[in-house]
């Protein structure tokens, strides 16, 4: 009897270690796969992303040109940074077109996303909706040729429109005063149907059983909105402004083909500034020292919208 106790405390013991060494092997083997999944695209940001970042702030202390290798200069770059009055005036364009753009595009896809989310028929929703964001599937570039015919002064559709009712032609994009506009406006109209997107699905996740509460209690159509609708969207509408924030920081290709950065320096940005540094110029390590001051200046942006959304993001 003792020995059949024995055996069977044996036989146990032995399918227990058959039971964790086969649970080991499938877990190496699971982790295994995962890396190999995982590998590719590790190695594409790595090659495409994480070097290059690391290159640009070692290209900061140096003097590179392309044609010749690079020489360490410490920390010159960093003070002609300091004295550089062209980058200061690109930056206050950005500047001015980030506010501009970001308030507009938030501002204007929350109205937008609140429009289409209304009831109506579903064939007039979707067409309301492709046409919204029809401008964002295409090539900013085409784009903003097209708006560059439109806005000439001498034979562009909106000057041409503008005289129909009386008024004089503006020189959208031969003007300093006019040139930052012109660019907004075009951003606007490019952005605002993604974010109309993602301020319909933030609006879409609101519980109805908030608005049919508020209803029997006898809220109007604004205490909806002021009391249930605004306060439960500013997550997205904190993320809306995040990313288009950013992006308007970065605006290069609409800007560049709509004004080309002029009349002079009036509407060229701070992407376009670097742009010309690194490639019109050939001066990399300078170049690189203007995009690290562009990085520094997005993080802390992004860091301070970050703290700021604690006094007025609201989740569930």
């Amino acid at each position: 009897m003792a020995q059949t106790s024995v055996d069977r405390a044996r036989r146990t013991a032995i399918i227990g270690r058959s039971l964790a060494g086969g649970a080991m092997r499938t877990w190496v083997q699971e982790a295994i796969a995962g890396y190999l999944f995982v590998t590719p695209a590790v190695l594409l940001l790595t090659i495409f992303l994480i070097i290059p970042i690391l290159a640009s702030v070692v290209l900061v202390f140096t003097e590179y040109s392309l044609l010749t290798p690079p020489r360490w200069i410490g920390l010159e770059n960093l003070q002609r940074l300091l004295g550089d009055k062209r980058m200061f005036i690109c930056y206050r364009n950005s500047l001015y077109i980030t506010f501009g753009a970001t308030a507009l595009n938030n501002i204007l896809g929350l109205l937008l996303a609140m429009g289409v989310n209304r009831k109506m028929p579903g064939i007039l929703r979707y067409i309301l909706r492709t046409a919204l964001f029809f401008p964002v599937l295409t090539t900013t570039a085409s784009l903003a040729v097209v708006w560059r015919f439109i806005l000439t002064q001498d034979r562009g559709i909106l000057n041409y429109l503008l005289q129909q009712i009386g008024l004089e032609p503006v020189p959208w994009l031969s003007s300093a005063r006019w040139a930052i506009p012109s660019v907004i406006l075009y951003d606007v109209w490019k952005s605002c149907g993604y974010l109309m997107v993602l301020y319909l699905a933030g609006l879409q996740g609101i519980p109805d059983v908030l608005y049919e509460a508020a209803k029997i209690d006898g809220a109007n159509r604004w205490q909806l909105t002021r009391y249930i609708t605004l306060p439960l969207i500013t997550p997205t509408a904190f993320f809306c402004i995040v990313i288009s924030l950013i992006g308007a920081f970065q605006i290069f290709d609409n800007a560049y083909v709509l004004t080309e950065g002029g009349p002079g320096d009036a509407s060229r940005t701070i992407a376009m500034y670097i742009y010309e540094m690194a490639f019109k110029r050939y001066e990399m390590g300078y170049a690189s020292a203007v995009a690290l001051s562009l990085f520094v200046i997005l993080v802390g942006l992004t860091l301070f919208q970050i703290w700021a959304s604690r006094k007025w993001v609201h989740y569930e």
